[in-house]
């Protein structure tokens, strides 16, 4: 779906002045459009292995064998030993085990018996260059910056460290002289959660909820009235637990925000139906995924902390919340087609749509919305549509459904040619073999998208192909970092552009919809558009209406490529890509007189016509 600045160094004193000195130019600057990607070095030379796309791989953190400076529960204070077994091969790395190092006093290093480490010097020395892509959705998520002079003969000096607060709506990091997030705005004392809306699993039960299995409940009516959601208060032990220098985005308050939104709007609970919580089972998962990544999804149950990716964690309950998220998204699906529930949503976490054949990634562990397309094919579908919006491309999803023509995926994303994570997802991939058309992308090619440029391409490329589709069941991979303020997605997509949206979706498979939760890191951004989806599955109509939208240049150019693309799979859209460039002609052919104009108008002397003058001129407002 990226926290190394400011460690503390547990090495000795000339280290721990380094460290200091480190966190002076490692200030975090206000987040804007994130397309660029920062260094994930910690300061204590833990360099972490960049994402791959094969097999899932399981890198543990926490160490079984206890030694002195270990917590409790056996696991070291300092979570940036080195651990990998990549990391043992790197120039610099020192390749001690942590098995067998032993911390002997408070001044000797951790790694070297010399007090000076090379790890510390090597990552001290090396440049941060900020690349344009990189292998971890959390590298959006932060920036990080150090000294790149030689600094092996360099003598620490005492500097003042300013304090730093985290915010609690969007995790950002502020400095302690400033009372509001420089980010979303927050206050630094504000409180989301003025009462518990997750209690524990018994008292959620039919006390609270209408129970779409309780036997007082009328299933003929309450296909016509009820909205499901899905839940567990399980899948909030999914979080993660080194202790690192940022808190992780994905984080189980998003859940929390959410439901007390709801709550205070008198949905959630009160309007809404309870689906019963239960685990997918390994043959469910065997439908979508490999056996060896269930396997190793399986096997983090037994580890305190680990990692399947830098930025994709797990703790021993974290298999479990996968497999209750899965469990609920499928049963959604299945209510829904056999008409026991009119739509649904389901609150689940950790998301899915990162989550591939093979990998696990981007925060993701199973594939949520691919889990529920099966379970409504074997229902009876025998056609599903999944939109999703999450401001990543949903490349596990694409690779799941990529061959085949039962499943049409469409996803609208920032993509800027491949440099916003993942990197997939541009307009000119179609599926493959029999799948061909039946992936379409719609690649932003800038940050602040908003709703008018959404909206647009709902108009003139997702309903179109979606209606000649004609679905059984619509799916909404709704990642929710599309959003206004959410640091890691940096677009413009407002609550009512959600829900118009939403109810743009409501027209086709006869409304049979399930909104599934995928990303999102702003509470307030993600509680707010939640519930006006929840509305919308309610049968409340948006506030507004947005019939007449007007497209940016760049989200209408991006438009216009993907209907010339799709046009080979999809002739429904001729008529669309034939309106869409008399458009973009009109766009250009102003846009050409309006720069014209301003040349005429920036004419000077008519000596300037000669000699270095001119030149100057040429070059400052012809070139």
């Amino acid at each position: 779906m990226r926290m190394a600045s400011d460690t503390l160094c547990a090495s000795s004193p000339k280290a721990k002045e380094l460290c200091g000195e480190n966190r002076l130019h490692n200030r975090t600057n206000r987040v804007e459009c994130q397309s660029s990607l920062s260094c994930f070095n910690e300061s204590h030379g833990n360099l972490v292995p960049e994402r791959t796309k094969g097999s899932s791989s399981l890198n543990q953190n926490f160490r079984e064998r206890k030694v002195p400076g270990t917590k409790n529960d056996g696991t070291r204070n300092d979570p940036h030993i080195h651990t990998d077994a990549e990391s043992e091969n790197r120039e610099h790395v020192c390749a001690s085990s942590l098995g067998t190092t032993v911390a002997g006093d408070g001044d000797a290093c951790l790694h070297c018996e010399d007090g000076r480490c090379s790890a510390c010097l090597a990552t001290r020395s090396q440049h941060c260059t900020r690349l344009r892509s990189g292998s971890t959705l959390q590298d959006l998520y932060k920036e990080e910056f150090y000294d790149d002079d030689d600094d092996s003969d360099w003598e620490p000096v005492h500097h003042f460290v300013m304090k730093k607060w985290f915010c609690t709506n969007c995790t950002m990091p502020n400095f302690d002289d400033v009372s509001h997030c420089d980010v979303c705005g927050e206050h630094k004392e504000s409180e989301f959660f003025k009462h518990d809306v997750f209690k524990t699993h018994n008292e959620l039960g039919t006390e609270k909820f209408s129970s779409l299995d309780s036997g007082g409940r009328d299933r003929e009516s309450a296909s016509d009235t009820s909205t499901a959601i899905g839940f567990d208060e399980r899948m909030l032990l999914h979080y993660e637990v080194s202790m690192k220098s940022h808190p992780h985005p994905e984080r189980p308050d998003r859940l929390r925000a959410i439901a007390t939104c709801l709550a205070d709007a008198g949905i959630f609970p009160g309007k809404c139906s309870l689906i019963p919580a239960r685990e997918i089972t390994e043959g469910e998962l065997e439908m979508v995924h490999s056996v060896d990544h269930i396997e190793t999804v399986q096997k983090s149950s037994c580890m305190v902390a680990s990692y399947f990716t830098s930025d994709t964690y797990a703790n021993e309950h974290s298999a479990r919340a996968a497999r209750l998220a899965a469990g609920l998204c499928a049963d959604l699906a299945v209510s829904i087609m056999s008409g026991r529930s009119k739509n649904g949503f389901a609150l689940v976490r950790p998301p899915g749509h990162h989550a591939g054949i093979k990998q696990a990634m981007g925060f993701c562990l199973h594939n949520n919305a691919a889990v529920a397309a099966l379970a409504a094919q074997r229902a009876g579908a025998k056609k599903v549509l999944i939109v999703d919006w999450d401001v990543h491309h949903g490349n596990g999803t694409q690779e799941i459904f990529e061959g085949s023509k039962s499943v049409l995926y469409i996803s609208l994303h920032r993509h800027e040619g491949g440099r916003f994570y993942p990197g997939t997802g541009a307009a000119d991939e179609v599926g493959t073999l029999d799948g061909r058309g039946f992936s379409v992308n719609i690649p932003w090619s800038r940050g602040g998208v908003g709703d008018h440029d959404y909206i647009f391409a709902f108009q003139h490329i997702v309903l179109p192909i979606a209606f000649k589709f004609a679905p059984d069941m619509t799916i909404i991979s709704a990642g929710f970092d599309a959003a206004r303020g959410d640091p890691l997605g940096c677009c413009d997509v407002t609550p009512a552009g959600f829900a118009q949206m939403t109810n743009m979706l409501t027209s086709l498979s006869q409304g049979k919809l399930l909104v599934v939760l995928e990303g999102g890191y702003n509470l307030r951004s993600i509680s707010s558009s939640a519930t006006a989806v929840v509305k919308v599955l309610l049968g409340e109509k948006p506030s507004s209406e947005m019939s007449n939208v007007t497209p940016t240049k760049e989200g209408l150019q991006t438009i216009l490529l993907v209907s010339r693309i799709q046009l080979e799979f999809w002739p429904i859209l001729q008529e669309t890509y034939a309106a869409l460039r008399a458009q973009w002609d009109s766009v250009s052919s102003l846009d050409s007189r309006r720069r014209a104009k301003k040349r005429k108008r920036l004419v000077g002397p008519f000596w300037w016509k000669w000699g270095s003058k001119r030149f100057i001129y040429e070059r400052l407002y012809k070139s």
